[in-house]
């Protein structure tokens, strides 16, 4: 498991957990995939868009970690916001975060991590 911690910056604040390099990996093509939903949705404008499937990505390891998003409603990748989860047996957090701000969160572990 990397030393290094994932930061989180949320919508008001942040928080740091520790993460792995693969599972850092693993939710970047959650997210590449779920980027293709909310293009897809958007190419739409105008007509009736096809509903695309939520994303709902979930790790286990020193803590819980879990990103949702529903594509349907957001008009672009640039408005998206996940729900973020991270819990234990003593703590629970939710908050929402930009997609574009947890992407770059994602990148900037990845360049610590090695």
């Amino acid at each position: 498991m990397s030393s290094v911690p994932m930061t989180l910056n949320l919508d008001r604040g942040s928080v740091a957990f520790r993460f792995t390099p693969n599972a850092a990996r693993d939710l970047q093509v959650e997210i590449a995939t779920l980027m293709q939903h909310l293009k897809a949705a958007a190419a739409a404008a105008g007509a009736r868009p096809q509903p695309q499937p939520a994303t709902e990505y979930r790790f286990t390891g020193d803590v819980f970690f879990e990103v949702f998003c529903n594509p349907n409603i957001y008009p672009s990748p640039f408005a998206a916001k996940v729900l973020v989860t991270l819990r234990d047996d003593r703590i629970r957090l939710s908050s929402e975060a930009e997609l574009t701000q947890l992407v770059e969160d994602l990148n900037a572990y990845l360049e610590q991590s090695g």
